[in-house]
């Protein structure tokens, strides 16, 4: 014969009242630490802050490289929130040293999971050696042009002339070809016009050349060229190699495709379609 022991409702009300009594037991012993800890966490990220926009002060103080400076910040960042966090789960009271093992072997996990990462990491570290571009330049890479805006551990930031942001990860963008147009302060303009062969070539060189002469922003030094770049079945091709200072580029560049149209209409010279020769 087998008997069943019910507890009755006064049985359930001490059982519950005990467990009850041991939670609020361990939450009044665990809540200093808790308090502390979070208290710990919330002051610590404060601190990471103003310490970081110290720093970087101090670097712009100094007169240190921008693209240097931002990357250091970073690395600082990144560093003091690591330390942070141990400090924050060491306060809770699990074992730091335990933890710090189980760390070490989930990061080599993760490393060789994420060795793009790294290799973003390192890509990062030589653009910051080698000095490729700096922030502020405007520079050719993986078919993509833009402005540096910053240069990030992992990825680089480049916003574009129609202000899209492109990020480029540091690991291809250090293998891979850069054109940076900053760096020699000046840069050359290609234009081509394509002129029927009713024209008078020497004729049209001098146009041009006025058009490049009296434009302030062309500069003497290169001097411009105004050559025949080609001669194709339909039409004359000539080739306008004027030198402008960057920040004038863009501007220079049109203004004298409109001067020369102009001048062309004025003096009854047609331009043709451009076609390139395969």
């Amino acid at each position: 014969m087998i008997f069943y022991f019910m507890e009755t409702p006064s049985q359930e009300i001490s059982t519950a009242t005990q467990y009850l009594e041991k939670i609020t037991r361990v939450v009044i012993d665990y809540s200093p630490k808790l308090i502390s800890a979070f208290l710990l966490l919330f002051v610590g990220l404060y601190t990471i802050r103003f310490i970081n926009r110290l720093a970087k002060k101090i670097m712009t103080k100094r007169e240190l490289d921008p693209t240097l400076s931002q990357f250091l910040a970073n690395i600082l960042l990144w560093a003091l929130r690591i330390l942070l966090f141990v400090t924050f789960i060491s306060k809770l009271g699990i074992e730091t040293s335990s933890f710090v093992a189980i760390l070490g072997a989930a990061g080599l996990a993760i490393g060789m999971s994420l060795q793009g990462s790294l290799s973003n990491f390192a890509g990062g570290m030589l653009i910051i050696l080698f000095k490729p571009f700096r922030v502020g330049d405007t520079i050719e890479a993986q078919n993509q042009i833009g402005t540096v805006d910053e240069i990030q551990i992992f990825v680089t930031k480049l916003i574009s002339a129609n202000n899209q942001v492109i990020f480029i990860p540091n690991g291809i963008l250090s293998n891979g070809t850069i054109i940076n147009y900053t760096l020699n302060g000046k840069r050359r303009i290609d234009l081509v016009f394509s002129l029927s062969y009713n024209t008078d070539i020497k004729k049209a060189k001098e146009i041009i050349t006025k058009v490049l002469q009296s434009n302030e922003k062309v500069l003497k030094d290169p001097m411009p060229v105004v050559a025949v770049k080609d001669l194709t079945d339909s039409a004359i091709h000539i080739a306008i190699r004027p030198w402008a200072t960057n920040e004038d580029f863009p501007g220079v560049s049109s203004q004298i495709l409109e001067d020369c149209k102009t001048a062309f209409d004025q003096e009854g010279i047609s331009i043709q379609p451009f076609i390139k020769n395969n």
